[in-house]
């Protein structure tokens, strides 16, 4: 992308204004909540006045947006982004607009059946955590939780060998991330817990991500947010593998 700035809303609204009158425009605003001279909402009320509907504008904040959501919904934003800035949570809002729809697999479809599997899911978020299960227990695995790497750890030592099927295994996570509790579960005395099939789970989707989930012994690499087609997929392909 090629970029541009300024520290006040009403210039962001006079270069909103030049681009458009010059034939090039944005094609998103990065618009923070509080400047020295306009707030944020305010800046994106005017700038609307001058684009319209032709780009995403979205507000970055360090504060809770819950309270002035409906206010910036109705002044024009289009989408929040938490300060401090990550730069896969940035990349994920910028492209969202930008997708072409597809239709999502019912997790009823018949071709995903995982009846009698048992799927070991490490994740630290509660929201995540509920929104997973329901996928999961929608095609027929039981679900077990993990709320951070080293319990992973210490549930799959205290398993029976072969309890478990298949590990989601987040990334990002307190007391030990998701790297290191897949070396650790691949490094276990028992060969069959030793060899469960392992899947990272992350927002961090750049190819150096990739590596480093396979470097730790992984067998697979899932962005966040969920893509159902893409979870059911990897899941039933290395299911297949293993039961070989």
């Amino acid at each position: 992308m090629r970029p541009d700035w300024t520290n006040y809303g009403k210039e962001a609204v006079v270069r909103a204004k030049e681009a458009l009158d010059h034939s090039d425009e944005f094609k998103a605003y990065i618009i923070d909540w509080m400047m020295p001279d306009l707030n944020g909402i305010e800046t994106v009320r005017r700038i609307r006045r001058v684009i319209g509907d032709s780009a995403p504008i979205i507000i970055l904040t360090a504060y809770d947006w819950a309270d002035v959501e409906e206010e910036a919904r109705e002044a024009g934003v289009t989408a929040f982004c938490s300060k401090p800035l990550f730069m896969s949570e940035l990349r994920d809002v910028l492209a969202q607009p930008f997708r072409v729809p597809e239709a999502e697999p019912s997790v009823q479809d018949s071709s995903y059946d995982f009846t009698g599997k048992r799927i070991f899911l490490a994740e630290d978020n509660d929201m995540n955590q509920m929104i997973a299960t329901a996928i999961l227990e929608g095609v027929g695995f039981s679900v077990d939780i993990a709320g951070n790497g080293l319990e992973a750890v210490v549930k799959m030592k205290g398993s029976p060998a072969g309890y478990y099927d298949v590990v989601l295994m987040d990334i990002q996570m307190p007391q030990m991330d998701g790297y290191e509790s897949a070396r650790q579960i691949r490094s276990l005395d028992d060969p069959v817990k030793a060899g469960i099939p392992i899947v990272a789970v992350t927002a961090n989707a750049f190819e150096e991500d990739r590596r480093l989930a396979f470097d730790s012994g992984m067998n697979g690499h899932l962005a966040k947010p969920y893509d159902i087609k893409e979870i059911m997929q990897t899941l039933r392909e290395l299911l297949s593998k293993s039961n070989e």
